[in-house]
């Protein structure tokens, strides 16, 4: 979809990782121009360099979900320093959600079966544990690296909320569904489901869908009430907050994926990211999630970022089309 509606070379003089999206995307170029772009990811830029942090055995930070050194009851977790960004299943995710090459990472799913372990109750890493969040990671970073994910896919059939959804806090009781919840379980269903051709979660990802779409996204069910500001505040890299910039990227490509037609019920949610965009065709930072990080993934709060006039431009097109 060619595009003269944002700064197109602009975006375009990037790291390897958003050019060649932007290529096949936004600038409508052929399968040879974006995957040759693609394929520098590995040893170029921001891909090279967090491929550089990894561990011998596999990880990132010697953790799964946090650094070895973390502690979750420490000083760096009670003083709104946030929550690390390093361990392997972030770095994972980021390097996925970039497209990097799996070959890039050949041996790392048995190294990590091996060696790595989640912080809660010890459990192996590609078996998941009980945050429907970071099973929704680990669903989508096995079937990346080629690991067989079916258990773990059913777990989520086996934890799905009788309003369709999940929360990662079932295990202390809550009977509700969560919407950021919600949004990370799909985002890794989707892509599990896109790469194995897997359907067998397809009705409870719908169920899902179903359940984000009857609060517009925005709103909360029971009043009609603003989830909260930070619904509408927009943010590059996401991590696990749901966002209407965020939730419109994932249902953009749930309707590609499902060869059906924009949610009318969308609408207020586009609105927000459309009022966001600058004159010039960008938009702004309007935040960054604090905790550690191996570097800045996009540019600081209250620049222009190009990460997020990609996201927004693209997802724009797909409604407007």
């Amino acid at each position: 979809m060619p595009t003269d509606a944002a700064p197109l070379q602009w975006m375009l003089d990037t790291d390897p990782a958003l050019r060649w999206q932007v290529e096949r995307d936004l600038g409508g170029e052929p399968p040879a121009v974006w995957e040759a772009s693609r394929a520098r990811i590995a040893a170029e830029g921001m891909g090279a360099a967090l491929l550089a942090h990894q561990d011998d055995d596999g990880q990132w930070a010697g953790g799964a979900y946090f650094p070895a050194d973390f502690d979750v009851e420490g000083p760096e977790a009670a003083d709104g320093a946030g929550q690390p960004w390093t361990a392997t299943t972030w770095t994972l995710s980021t390097l996925r959600d970039w497209g990097l090459d799996p070959s890039a990472l050949a041996g790392t799913a048995d190294k990590l079966a091996t060696s790595a372990r989640w912080e809660y109750d010890d459990l192996p890493y590609w078996g998941g544990e009980v945050d429907a969040c970071i099973n929704g990671w680990t669903l989508a970073n096995g079937a990346w690296l080629g690991v067989d994910m079916a258990a773990l896919a059913d777990w989520f059939a086996e934890h799905e909320m009788a309003e369709g959804g999940w929360n990662c806090d079932w295990v202390e009781g809550s009977t509700r569904a969560s919407v950021h919840s919600t949004l990370n379980a799909l985002t890794g269903i989707l892509d599990w489901e896109r790469r194995t051709g897997d359907a067998r979660l397809r009705d409870a990802r719908h169920r899902a869908e179903e359940y984000l779409l009857r609060r517009r996204i925005l709103f909360r069910e029971s009043t009609g009430e603003l989830l909260g500001d930070w619904v509408t505040r927009i943010a590059y890299p996401f991590r696990w907050r749901h966002t209407a910039f965020r939730a419109l990227d994932y249902f953009r490509a749930a309707s590609l994926h499902d060869g059906t037609p924009p949610d009318p019920r969308l609408a207020e949610a586009v609105a927000t990211v459309r009022e966001a965009r600058q004159s010039d065709g960008t938009w702004l930072q309007e935040r960054r999630y604090p905790g550690r990080v191996w570097f800045e993934l996009d540019v600081p709060v209250g620049e222009r970022s190009p990460w997020l006039t990609f996201l927004g431009t693209r997802a724009l097109a797909w409604w407007d089309g």
